[in-house]
């Protein structure tokens, strides 16, 4: 049985799409716009209705080159496409506004509870959710597999890290839901591009979704600092190795940043495994036939998925790239979407490819200082689902059309609805 099929896209979308635009994505990835930019114009000057305008990073190892550059293309003016003042940056900066040593600092807070080794140790805990999730979700004949099953284990898992409860989870997928989403009226009461959110300027995401997390993080603050647990937000309340603690704004910024990436991310590329597998079935068999694919089938979902479709940087002095003169504070932007079906990069990068050899994509960063923090949790929970419904399901079947997020930062499917269905009784 074949590892792969080729073409796993049946549309490609529009080749003169607006890469800019939120509604553009809407109707998925325009893959034939980004390939045909990466043939005539790999680093592509960008126009922007709202904005500066901005370079377009379409290659992947043009991307690889500005991601770990650090020096020549800096995280601390944003990494969204958003301008803001040095009002707004300050009261805004999370993680991933911060470059070396600002940023070792505050990753070295969490991040041993996110290594390979320490993430291997939670497997139990994953299997145990996954298998939880996916029974109630197969009691029913039909159900949409975002809400019943992608969203459910990331946001258990992620409570069970951060010490909170799977009631309090269901606000924080929802307060989530409002920050990556706030372009999508669905998720959101204040979409950037379609109201006025001025009054949101100084609040993460410029979402009033921030507003409610940071009182929610200062309750947890609260009962942490009375009595201290064994879990994430107290790790992040403890003095720093210099013997001083986060400031109330910081720790409020660094919670947040975890409610947005914790869960949304995984859910989506979860959905793009299950919404590729549905559409090819064979793979789904061969998979399914043949566990030892395991390690290069979950690669090749991420490669293929790469939710986060973006992440901007700007140039701190005038640097050459591809050919084009970039200027000291122009906006630059990495798309990883696009890398990752870079054509000299990837053998057939549009071949679903569970045995693909190399597989380096760039859907976590690829590499460097801002290499995703959840990057071995996300493996872990899309494998141990996969694994899951491989024992339970003989394949799924759609059961409605698709529902894909409003934005042009994440690719989201927003509502899968499917039929699963079971081997004939022997």
């Amino acid at each position: 049985m074949s590892s792969y099929v080729d073409d796993y896209l049946d549309d490609l979308g529009p080749d003169d799409a607006d890469i800019t635009s939120h509604d553009t994505y809407t109707s998925g990835v325009p893959h034939a716009t980004f390939a045909r930019l990466r043939r005539e114009d790999p680093v592509h000057w960008t126009d922007e209705t709202d904005g500066s305008g901005f370079w377009s990073i379409l290659k992947y190892h043009d991307a690889l080159r500005v991601s770990r550059d650090v020096e020549t293309f800096t995280s601390t003016k944003g990494i969204r496409l958003e301008e803001m003042d040095a009002d707004e940056l300050a009261a805004r900066q999370t993680l991933m506004e911060l470059d070396p040593p600002e940023h070792t600092r505050y990753r070295r807070l969490v991040s041993k509870g996110f290594t390979g080794r320490m993430v291997a140790t939670y497997e139990d805990d994953i299997r145990q959710l996954a298998v939880e999730v996916i029974e109630a979700a197969l009691e029913q004949p039909e159900f949409d597999f975002v809400h019943d099953v992608a969203e459910e284990l990331p946001m258990r898992m992620l409570g069970k890290m951060l010490g909170t409860s799977d009631e309090d989870g269901r606000k924080l997928v929802a307060w989530g839901d409002a920050l990556l989403g706030n372009t999508d009226p669905e998720f959101t009461d204040f979409p950037v591009d379609l109201t006025d959110t001025e009054q949101f300027r100084m609040v993460p995401f410029r979402s009033p979704a921030s507003i409610q997390i940071f009182q929610y993080a200062q309750q947890q603050a609260h009962d942490r600092r009375a009595c201290p647990r064994d879990d994430i937000i107290s790790q992040l309340l403890a003095p720093t190795k210099s013997g001083e603690p986060l400031t109330d704004h910081e720790f409020n910024n660094f919670f947040t940043l975890l409610v947005a990436a914790g869960n949304d991310t995984t859910r989506y590329t979860m959905t793009h495994g299950l919404w590729n597998l549905m559409n090819h079935p064979e793979l789904w068999h061969a998979w399914r036939s043949e566990p030892s694919l395991t390690p290069t089938a979950v690669e090749e979902v991420m490669r293929t998925s790469a939710v986060t479709m973006h992440f901007r940087r700007t140039a701190t002095t005038d640097v050459e790239l591809g050919g084009k003169q970039i200027r000291a504070g122009d906006k630059v932007a990495m798309w990883f979407n696009s890398a990752n079906h870079d054509e000299d990069a990837f053998e057939r990068p549009f071949r679903f490819d569970l045995a693909r050899e190399w597989n380096e994509h760039m859907t976590f960063g690829r590499s460097g200082p801002h290499f995703c923090l959840g990057a071995w949790l996300a493996r872990m929970e899309i494998r141990v689902v996969f694994e899951e419904l491989f024992k339970r399901v003989d394949r799924f079947e759609p059961a409605g059309p698709v529902d894909r997020l409003r934005s042009n930062f994440i690719a989201g499917i927003k509502r899968l609805p499917v039929r699963p269905v079971y081997p004939v009784a022997t």
